[in-house]
């Protein structure tokens, strides 16, 4: 705090929390060696990290001051709020009782209680806990060394802390419960079972308006309410978890999106490839796959012949490999640019399944390029630009880059030789600079066969997904022996890049759903409008305006329903269509149509052509061909 202060007394009363040398800190530890010193506020995810975890402990007391007896487990800080782990034993507790919690932590909060961190002895810790009854404390004490361990006090209370706090709990000044739920203690299903009570808080109330606002807007946009309301998709059980069914619309919509990547890709010298559902599992063994996912996913299946197994497909990239291992290649072929739409599977856990977003089988929009290491600078940029071209189609605008380079410190934990390495990285880093892309650099977060290149995109609610990755592999290439024959004549690896755009169509359909909140891009609408007819006198006109529309192909169906228009008009609204054309005497006289908008603006009377015209400016100002 006294370096806070020497800087400015205006920052000195923001700061909330540090880190020096790497290691997480309070704002009143003493600095007795020189350092690196890194200062945050509630702006910073760090900040923001140390606030929450701080909350997590006002949490605590409450509840043990409510429900004398309860055990507590761990609270840690997450990416919104916090939660903390509860065997409540003789109690039970609901979200009913979660505004008597909260005014517990608020008048906990008022009393401006500094939290204090002190050391104790391994032995004065478990005697400390053992005397609670405190099982899972006893037992994470166990596992740590003497020296190590630290307490944290505010108030009366007392936690297990590592550390990371806010100065005093009188900066919380707005709290919200938000759900409880069972967890297994230490995750494990064998263990006991407790509850979860998940919270948020912040400095001010009005940023919990905000945020609750937030989160009512994101219950509007869930792409499962959407999806079933629009119709695109359905699970069922009889099918199995985490495997959806896409609905006429849906599949159609999603045949849109790949119809508009193939095209991309195939001026960008793209080849579609096709690969099956499973493989033996030698190819995934030989790939490193099996080791990654074999254990935690989809069983083997057995086949008649003895021995022989099979494994549901779970990338698409050993595939690729044997596919370009088919023949020999001089450098002069190179790059091969192979891309498949290709379904994958992999067993995830029930509790982790969600909606489109976390799935079981999913289909990715995979590409894997074998170039030569000289070609590998060019083939990165091209597709830094196909990327960026598939985000400005589909309206996402607002994202970073992250670099992810290896770990000088480690080198054991990465293959492939220094020299490669330093052309991949050089390659990324030019690449996003020659781009314009706003990129973070992240030393250490390589994958083990290539740094990488991922886009992490904010959605109209300003919440971050990593949408497109672009990876640099010197590792498939050696566990597949590929090979090329160079100008000396000698065989020579090439060097592969993985990507994927869309990343999955599935949890790209999830993303864009909720981004748009169902209002897409009028070129990928499943239909551009609607035509309400006033009676049914004007249905064979309605269905003139339809077959002209076809012509000039924009997607639109007609409204028959005996209903009247008022609900003609809201159910169009519901189903998110970007147009209604309402059809009546006038109309039908003319030659015309009266034309309104999604949202409630009229645009007036035009006659079909002119409207076509309107749909095509519409499409073409947003979706532009790829160069």
């Amino acid at each position: 705090m006294d370096v806070a202060k020497s800087i400015s007394e205006g920052l000195a009363r923001n700061v909330i929390s540090a880190k020096f040398n790497g290691t997480t800190v309070e704002t009143t530890t003493p600095l007795t060696t020189d350092g690196s010193l890194i200062l945050y506020t509630w702006n910073n995810d760090e900040g923001k990290k140390a606030f929450w975890h701080s909350t997590s402990h006002v949490m605590a007391q409450a509840l043990e001051e409510l429900y004398p007896g309860v055990k507590l487990t761990i609270g840690p800080a997450i990416n919104n709020g916090f939660y903390y782990d509860v065997d409540f034993g003789e109690h039970s507790i609901s979200e009913k009782d979660f505004p008597t919690i909260e005014n517990k932590m608020l008048e906990i909060a008022r009393g401006k209680h500094d939290y204090k961190m002190r050391a104790v002895t391994k032995a004065d810790a478990l005697a400390y806990y053992k005397n609670q009854n405190n099982e899972f404390k006893v037992e994470l004490i166990e596992n740590l060394e003497d020296g190590t361990i630290t307490f944290c006090d505010h108030d009366t209370f007392t936690d297990l802390c590592r550390g990371g706090h806010i100065p005093n709990t009188g900066i919380i000044k707005a709290v919200k419960l938000l759900n409880v739920a069972g967890a297994y203690w230490r995750g494990d299903e064998n263990k006991p079972q407790l509850t979860r009570i998940y919270g948020i808080s912040f400095p001010k109330q009005k940023e919990l308006k905000e945020y609750l606002e937030l989160l009512e807007e994101a219950k509007k946009r869930d792409h499962r309410k959407l999806g079933k309301e629009l119709e695109l998709f359905t699970f069922s059980q009889k099918v199995g978890q985490g495997l959806p069914l896409w609905l006429p619309k849906g599949a159609a919509l999603r045949e849109r999106l790949e119809q508009f990547l193939k095209k991309a890709q195939q001026k960008a010298g793209y080849e579609q490839v096709v690969s099956p559902h499973i493989g033996q599992k030698e190819l995934y063994v030989t790939s490193g796959h099996y080791a990654k996912y074999g254990a935690d996913s989809f069983q083997p299946i057995h086949t008649p012949a003895e021995g022989e197994e099979f494994l549901l497909k779970p990338m698409n990239c050993p595939h690729h490999c044997e596919i370009y291992n088919s023949k020999p290649w001089s450098y002069k072929e190179l790059p091969k640019r192979f891309a498949e739409f290709g379904t994958v599977y992999r067993y995830e856990q029930s509790g982790e399944l969600h909606g489109l977003t976390r799935v079981r089988g999913f289909t990715q929009d995979d590409a894997h390029i074998f170039c030569t290491p000289e070609q590998l600078d060019e083939e990165f940029r091209n597709v830094i630009d196909l990327v960026l071209y598939v985000f400005g189609s589909l309206g996402f605008e607002n994202f970073t880059a992250q670099v992810s380079l290896r770990d000088p410190e480690n080198p054991d934990k990465y293959i492939g030789s220094d020299e490669n390495w330093e052309k991949a990285e050089t390659a990324i880093i030019n690449a996003a600079k020659e781009k314009g892309l706003n990129y973070v650099v992240e030393t250490g977060e390589a994958a083990f066969y290539g740094p990488k290149l991922d886009f992490m995109v904010k959605d109209a609610l300003g919440r971050s997904w990593q949408l497109g990755t672009i990876q640099v592999d010197y590792n498939l290439p050696e566990r597949f022996d590929l090979t090329y024959k160079g100008s000396d004549d000698k065989l020579h690896r090439p060097v592969m890049i993985h990507r994927a755009p869309f990343g999955s169509m599935e949890r790209f359909v999830a993303i864009l759903l909720e981004h748009t909140g169902g209002n897409f891009p009028i070129w990928l609408m499943p239909e551009q409008c609607i035509i309400l007819s006033l009676s049914e006198k004007y249905e064979k006109y309605a269905e003139n305006v339809l077959n002209l529309l076809e012509n000039h192909e924009i997607r639109a169906l007609v409204d028959n329903r005996s209903e009247t228009m008022g609900k003609k008009i809201r159910d169009a609204e519901t189903q998110k269509l970007p147009y209604m054309l309402i059809v009546g005497e006038n109309e039908a006289k003319e030659q015309t149509v009266s034309v309104r908008k999604h949202g409630g603006e009229d645009l007036g009377t035009m006659t079909i052509e002119a409207f076509a015209d309107l749909i095509k400016t519409e499409i073409n100002s947003i979706l532009k061909p790829f160069k």
